[in-house]
């Protein structure tokens, strides 16, 4: 089982990268503020079952990976670091971009869309694969860890899903202030760059 500061400092992560604006979080704010809450509950609910399939493939093949090729460990290592300085910097060129408002859709639709926008996104998966390892320990039951972990990402994916979905009719002024939202996501790219650089430190054998 992993220890309370492994498991903490994962958590962070997910929280950090969860809250670096992207698809998710921009689609969630504008679909709740144009078409209700219900329909963002929905989106959520299929966001949810997307990252929990992913997540859930992530696990079931994570040991062998870890537990007899360390050179993998190490390949992967690198290439989570790299994804979430990635993630930085493109969170940061991203600062300016705006959103697009979603087409009306039936609620089957936008659960369908909010599952197949992470199901078959390369990011999401490559989260699972590169970063899972870091937080990992092989001598310990790896399947166990893993599945720990993808029930402490999905879950905090979710919650922060829904506090947008609840929260959107609210910040309506503040999603479209554009100076407000470049600051907030500029300011998250640097956090995230921040963690990438711990990861490195903190993980290397």
């Amino acid at each position: 089982m992993l220890d309370l500061a492994t498991l903490a400092a994962f958590a962070f992560t997910v929280l950090v990268i969860e809250l670096t604006p992207g698809p998710n979080m921009a689609w969630l704010a504008v679909l709740s503020v144009s078409e209700g809450r219900r329909a963002g509950f929905a989106a959520v609910a299929g966001v949810a079952l997307g990252l929990t399939v992913i997540a859930a493939a992530a696990a079931l093949g994570l040991g062998a990976v870890i537990d007899r090729y360390d050179w993998l460990y190490q390949g992967l290592r690198w290439a989570g670091v790299g994804f979430l300085l990635y993630l930085g910097l493109e969170g940061w060129r991203q600062a300016n971009a705006r959103q697009e408002t979603p087409e009306h859709q039936s609620k089957v639709r936008y659960f369908a869309r909010g599952f197949l926008i992470n199901a078959l996104n390369p990011k999401a998966a490559l989260f699972y694969v590169a970063v899972f390892p870091q937080f990992i320990d092989p001598a310990r039951p790896v399947a166990v860890q893993a599945g720990l972990l993808a029930v402490v990402s999905v879950s905090i994916a979710t919650a922060i899903h829904i506090a947008i979905v609840v929260l959107a009719g609210s910040a309506r002024r503040f999603l479209n202030d554009p100076a407000r939202h470049r600051i907030f996501q500029r300011a998250l790219s640097l956090l995230l760059v921040g963690v990438a650089i711990w990861l490195l430190i903190a993980t290397a054998r």
